[in-house]
């Protein structure tokens, strides 16, 4: 396993108000909320947890505007793409990507085209090395 010096590990919530943030810039606890599929079963209260908690650990951040807080990713979209996935591949795969590439094409659909995307990757890295 590597050493990981930015680990982002992101609940469920938590991912999909980073989603909503890298998409719009910066958003109102009211923006949040009302982008995540208009609220529904979601209080705005625990949007507006949530968000305080993640300014808390650096993934957000915020700026004030009259009586509103504007929120804004802290953290790069590649960068939590990079961490979950490095875990996912340590965490259930033991670092072994050739064990996560066989689980992922043995038990999803896989279109000709991805397929043919994944051989040029493939190509193109064997290639630098």
């Amino acid at each position: 396993m590597r050493s990981k010096t930015n680990i982002h590990r992101l609940g469920e919530l938590q991912l999909r108000i980073m989603k909503v943030l890298w998409a719009d810039g910066e958003a109102s606890v009211a923006g949040v909320h009302g982008a995540l599929a208009g609220g529904r079963g979601l209080a705005y209260t625990t949007v507006a947890t949530m968000l305080r908690r993640m300014e808390a650990r650096g993934l957000v951040k915020h700026r004030v505007e009259g009586r509103s807080f504007l929120y804004q990713a802290a953290v790069a979209e590649a960068e939590v793409s990079r961490s979950m996935a490095d875990h996912l591949l340590d965490r259930l795969f033991g670092g072994n990507m050739a064990d996560m590439m066989h689980h992922l094409l043995s038990t999803r659909d896989v279109s000709g085209k991805e397929l043919s995307a994944l051989e040029r990757l493939i190509a193109e890295r064997k290639k630098a090395r």
